[in-house]
């Protein structure tokens, strides 16, 4: 019976292995009802989650460039990677929140939102050893 509980207790746990890893090396978890979350690495900030956020749509389930975006759940702890923070993302708006368009770049306003291939553009241009942007 043991056996069966710590089988049970360790099949419910996240592992990395199901995470899809973003092009910043940031873990992108589907959640439920297209809900996914982008958990942290030391010293992330909004445009790595955006990052994160972005290519997970665009490459990871082939989302249109113009697709938008939307914080589902602002940055807070992580529901996939207990002791981590994260941002829970989707590709429809939720529900009751603003989306007008923000003039920051934030991961604290549930509906703030980009389109996928701006999000993006986030995961390039940070590595000053090389002049190009990363081509899939």
């Amino acid at each position: 019976m043991k056996h069966i509980l710590l089988l049970a207790a360790l099949a419910s746990v996240p592992s990395s292995a199901s995470a899809w890893r973003a092009f910043n090396s940031h873990d992108v978890y589907p959640l439920s009802d297209g809900v996914f979350e982008v958990v942290s690495e030391v010293g992330s900030g909004a445009a790595d989650y955006w990052c994160g956020a972005g290519d997970f749509a665009y490459r990871g389930v082939g989302a249109a460039a113009a697709q938008r975006v939307y914080i589902w759940r602002a940055i807070g702890p992580s529901v996939t990677r207990p002791g981590r923070k994260a941002v829970q993302f989707s590709l429809t708006p939720p529900p009751g929140a603003d989306t007008d368009p923000k003039l920051t770049l934030s991961v604290r306003a549930v509906g703030d939102n980009l389109r996928a291939a701006a999000a993006q553009q986030y995961c390039f241009g940070n590595d000053p050893e090389d002049g190009f942007p990363y081509r899939p």
